[in-house]
């Protein structure tokens, strides 16, 4: 654990409790040092409840946080309304406000207080809007007509231009292509304070000073970013599984040890009986030999119950160790879709149309902004002015936003709404698949994490009845850790039925065997490609 001189978050025996009771962590300890950390966990561990604990959102049930100044926080899902201007997504707006009545000759002494040592304020906003593509001329501009990868891109260059001692970022790099995360990137690199991010984007985790990790309750930092961080843990997995045999074998032995010596003092007990039988030794001999021969094997039966209970404390010892991960597990339903069905047509104008049949997969691919998400909108709505149409009415469609989702029903109510003929407890062991259990299958979806919403979205897809044909998923990788992206692409790459996928991680869309590549122009062109874009 770091030195609390460079102390920037500290947690001191940290609990916190769901309304409903259930305890998303438990005396939780644990420094965050200052400079930039990204935080690691798997999908449900209470990264994003973490963030939030420490932006003050959420209160502790029991312990404290210490900060070493204020924070400022950027969630997951960016909340907004179709009049937010970018200086408001900036964070800027009153202080602008401010500003040009100061300008406009108004000596209101709450002006001079808004402002405070924010004059330059104007100047450092168009600095930064002109990093990431924009100006001082969008300052006014609704956000509702920029992509959501560039309004995140905005909310992140607004906490930078606040200059809080503390900033958290949830997902950052969610919905933002290529280019926009290498500017993002960038920012980092040159971030005023100290940072903490949680993210499953590996190329932004390697920005990194540190990496923590939230594990069983625990939080503990490496110094390094996180291929060092995961060369570690992989080193240190790897001779604990060793240590772990080594003590299996040896707890094996031990007990072989001691059933060979039960044989020989049951052999050497009834030799002695015979003998005594035999009327081979005087009585009292006889018993002296017996009395000892018990003694012996007393003394010896102790020794190796010893030597066993020893051998089962470091199997229990190394075991402990070793990590027990769970996984994603999922068996998909095989559609039965013959590959002469036409699935879906693009129309690619000039460049001619594009026709999708059978179980085809198809990467929509393009830069923010250039409407991909609007495509898959006018795909399943089945609009007749849409530039594509779908020709099957089974599908499957997972938003980005994962709006989908009933939030004040259970996920186990959910999935039921999809899949009415379904059982309830077939239903938990389907959710159980996907890391939903327990009590997390009976709270509101409102309250689980990133990643189990996404699970529970991800269930009503492929869980509905009938079988879908094809499944349409918009950015299905962005609320996940590095391990369920990897299992979701093995799942993926399973199933039967068509894809339609729109990704900026070209690595998932390697693993889960595109076909199709479609890029979509800036002013909303298609034309298929040879390979995805790098």
């Amino acid at each position: 654990m770091s030195s609390p001189h460079n102390a920037a978050v500290t947690l001191r025996d940290l609990t916190f409790a769901w309304p409903d009771g259930a305890i998303a962590m438990s005396d939780v300890d644990g420094t965050f040092t200052q400079g930039r950390t990204g935080l690691v966990g798997r999908n449900g561990s209470g990264k994003s409840t973490l963030l939030r604990l420490i932006a003050g959102l959420l209160t502790p049930t029991a312990g404290r946080i210490d900060t070493a100044g204020d924070v400022g926080y950027l969630p997951q899902t960016l909340t907004l309304t179709t009049e937010t201007t970018v200086a408001e997504l900036l964070g800027i707006s009153r202080t602008l406000a401010a500003l040009r009545a100061i300008e406009a000759g108004e000596v209101d002494e709450v002006h001079f207080e808004t402002v405070g040592d924010d004059w330059d304020i104007e100047a450092r906003a168009a600095q930064a809007l002109d990093r990431i593509g924009f100006s001082a001329d969008d300052l006014d501009r609704r956000v509702a007509d920029v992509s959501g990868g560039e309004a995140m891109l905005i909310a992140v260059t607004g906490l930078a231009l606040r200059r809080t001692p503390i900033t958290l970022l949830d997902e950052p790099t969610n919905n933002l292509d290529r280019p926009t995360r290498a500017t993002l990137a960038a920012m980092i690199d040159d971030w005023p304070g100290t940072l903490i991010v949680v993210s499953h984007d590996l190329e932004l985790l390697e920005h990194m000073d540190s990496t923590a990790e939230l594990y069983n309750g625990e939080v503990t930092v490496f110094g390094g970013p996180y291929s060092e961080w995961r060369a570690h843990l992989d080193a240190e997995q790897t001779a604990a599984e060793q240590a772990a045999r080594t003590a299996q074998q040896t707890l094996k032995a031990e007990k072989r040890q001691r059933v060979e010596a039960e044989t020989r003092l049951a052999h050497r007990a009834k030799v002695g009986k015979k003998a005594q039988a035999d009327g081979g030794l005087p009585k009292i001999l006889a018993g002296k030999r017996k009395r000892k021969a018990q003694e012996s094997a007393g003394s010896l039966r102790t020794t190796l119950d010893d030597k066993i209970a020893d051998a089962q404390a470091a199997l229990d010892t190394a075991d402990a160790r070793v990590r027990d991960d769970d996984h994603i597990r999922m068996e998909l339903p095989d559609p039965a879709l013959p590959r002469s069905r036409r699935i879906a047509e693009f129309r690619g104008g000039a460049a001619g149309d594009i026709v999708i049949a059978g179980p085809e997969r198809v990467a929509i691919v393009g830069p923010n902004g250039s409407g991909k998400t609007t495509l898959l909108r006018q795909l399943v709505s089945g609009s007749p002015t849409a530039s594509c149409t779908l020709l099957t009415d089974r599908f499957g469609y997972l938003p980005q936003r994962l709006d989908g989702l009933d939030d004040a029903a259970s996920a186990v109510q959910n999935v039921q709404a999809v899949a009415p003929d379904s059982e309830p407890g077939d239903v938990r062991n389907r959710l159980a698949r996907l890391l939903i259990r327990g009590a997390a299958a009976d709270r509101p979806v409102s309250t689980l994490s990133g990643g189990e919403r996404f699970r529970v979205s991800l269930a009503t897809l492929l869980f509905a009845q009938p079988p879908s044909h094809v499944l349409i998923v918009d950015e299905p990788t962005n609320n996940l850790d590095v391990a369920s992206v990897e299992h979701l692409a093995e799942a993926l790459d399973a199933y039967r039925g068509a894809l339609i996928v729109v990704s900026h991680d070209n690595d998932f869309l390697r693993r889960i065997g595109i076909d199709t590549v479609i890029e979509m122009g800036p002013e909303g062109t298609l034309r298929q490609r040879a390979d995805l874009p790098e």
